[in-house]
């Protein structure tokens, strides 16, 4: 069944079809789904037209964004962010900037998260955290928008709301509260003190694309901020969607920091430190993921991502478990799972 046979009860999705084929580029009749996404876009991969697959390929991926709840301005401007880095990432074909509707190259439908193994991640994580530092050291304050204590604060807040509230359906008291807030302000303490990069904000196995040149492809940049130097690298080795021996990590980390300090950029210069930046930014992440994808399911009905919870929760426990301000963490996540506690070491 044609995809098309929707059109009637799917408002967007005909007037991206009506756009599409004013261009006359692709053939509209051919339009499926390219990938599933976690926000309100959608992607669509569609046949060129024979006389244009010499310039533009053999297909091409339709972006539908409701620009009332899509950045795609920020999309184009960081685009141009990154090919300019020497970044591979999708060409603009076309834009209808107030329709929230574009038209890309197709960087492929193989994943990092689908292709990686144990025989080749060494070398897809090295290519990965080389396109990495190619678009940290381009960066420079007042591009793009900061990525502040208040906005990693109301991140972090998605936890209590809608992990322990509505997951766990649990009601802190005051104390808890306080106890909760105090881990915050002890992550907020360091990240907030760690320097600024460009951060794509979801440099991970699922929006990284294996390409025959440049790889990765690197998608879903839209909301790339300027804030911490270790997020994008904590999202990418502390992925939720796959995970890696503790050894693997700090070896990765300790590959990246060596190569990032030789290029000038600002990371903490003592190791041990430059760790600690990576755990406590990683902790930021995760709580503020448990709490997203509490929500997708909760709000959005996307209920897969509650598969995911456990790597998540896994990563939160280990860290909190390693230093002492954090351990608070630790007994409340006990209590209020009714678990027993677990043996960490510290730093």
């Amino acid at each position: 069944m044609s995809l098309l046979q929707n059109l009637t009860s799917d408002t967007r999705l005909q007037l991206l079809a009506t756009w599409l084929r004013g261009l006359n580029v692709v053939d509209v009749e051919s339009m499926h789904p390219a990938s599933a996404d976690a926000s309100f876009r959608r992607y669509f991969r569609l046949n060129v037209l024979p006389e244009k697959q010499a310039a533009l390929g053999p297909t091409l991926i339709a972006m539908d964004a409701p620009p009332e709840r899509e950045n795609v301005l920020g999309f184009v401007k960081v685009d141009e962010m990154l090919t300019h880095a020497g970044v591979t990432v999708p060409r603009i074909i076309a834009t209808d900037y107030e329709a929230g509707l574009m038209l890309l190259s197709d960087l492929g439908n193989t994943t990092y998260l689908s292709a990686l193994n144990h025989d080749n991640a060494s070398t897809m994580y090295a290519e990965a955290l080389e396109a990495l530092v190619k678009f940290q050291i381009t960066s420079r304050p007042d591009v793009l928008p900061e990525y502040d204590r208040a906005f990693l604060q109301r991140e972090m807040s998605l936890f209590p709301e809608w992990y322990i509230g509505k997951h766990l359906n649990a009601t802190l008291t005051d104390k808890q509260a306080a106890e909760l807030q105090g881990v915050f302000d002890a992550i907020l303490a360091n990240v907030t003190a760690q320097a600024q990069v460009f951060v794509h904000r979801d440099f991970h196995s699922r929006n990284l694309m294996v390409v025959d040149a440049g790889n990765p492809g690197v998608l879903d940049f839209q909301d790339a901020l300027y804030g911490p130097m270790t997020y994008d690298l904590a999202s990418l080795l502390r992925d939720a969607y796959v995970q890696w021996d503790e050894e693997l990590v700090l070896d990765w980390a300790i590959r990246y920091w060596q190569h990032a300090k030789s290029l000038g950029l600002p990371v903490n210069k003592d190791i041990d430190a430059f760790y600690k930046d990576f755990e406590y930014m990683g902790l930021q992440r995760h709580l503020k993921i448990l709490g997203l994808f509490c929500r997708l399911n909760y709000r959005d009905g996307k209920a897969q991502y509650l598969d995911d919870l456990p790597t998540v929760m896994d990563y939160v426990r280990k860290t909190a478990g390693r230093y002492k301000d954090l351990k608070p963490l630790i007994k409340l996540l006990d209590l209020l799972e009714d678990t027993k506690p677990q043996v960490g070491y510290t730093f």
